[in-house]
């Protein structure tokens, strides 16, 4: 939902950045994995209950999410970064959650394991969307410019990392808070389903 808006405030200095880096010879590849070890960075920080630490390397591996993107757009965007950096995307995304239930498998378990499925459920359909609009040639840009389609919905990238944030700066509201975010990505998740149904159904 604030993926189109956040794009607009973020999107400029992160190009400006890109380009920067870009000039060093930095491809956009090497930093989709640095931001992928930083994010199973976080991740284990979390497991040891280092929270202060882990919302730190979380921060940096979403800078370098973006990042990679940028410097693509300066170099050359190819359809293999784009699957590399979706995947380690959701590999992140599975991470963090897991990381709390392994923190206290009594407390978080049933809640992480819920979430985990929700956001099973809504990768699904947004990975669905995508390959039948490539297949249709449907283009958007309206959260950038994407190797995938990206299919808006109401949880998008930016809520899920504020979600990250919030539950690592509250690690002691992590059930209650991955409850409501599984509802509602179970929510995004057939919004997104009947919006195919309208679109893809001739």
């Amino acid at each position: 939902m604030l993926d189109a808006a956040a794009r607009k405030l973020i999107d400029p200095p992160l190009n400006a950045l890109g380009r920067r880096i870009a000039g060093f010879g930095v491809s956009a590849n090497a930093v989709t994995l640095a931001g992928f070890a930083l994010g199973l960075g976080a991740a284990a920080a979390i497991w040891a209950g280092a929270m202060g630490l882990a919302l730190v390397l979380l921060l940096a591996s979403r800078l370098a999410d973006g990042l990679d993107g940028a410097i693509a757009r300066a170099t050359r965007k190819t359809d293999f970064g784009g699957y590399l950096d979706i995947t380690a995307d959701f590999a992140f995304y599975g991470a963090v959650p897991l990381a709390f239930v392994l923190l206290d498998p009594a407390a978080n378990g049933v809640a992480g394991a819920v979430l985990l499925a929700s956001f099973y459920v809504n990768g699904t359909s947004f990975l669905g969307y995508a390959i039948l609009a490539e297949k249709r040639g449907m283009e958007t840009t309206a959260q950038g410019s994407k190797s995938l389609y990206f299919s808006n919905g109401l949880l998008e990238g930016t809520e899920t990392i504020l979600f990250f944030v919030l539950i690592c700066l509250m690690p002691g509201f992590f059930a209650p808070l991955a409850w409501v975010f599984a509802v509602l990505c179970l929510v995004t998740a057939a919004s997104r389903v009947l919006a195919a149904r309208q679109v893809f159904s001739n």
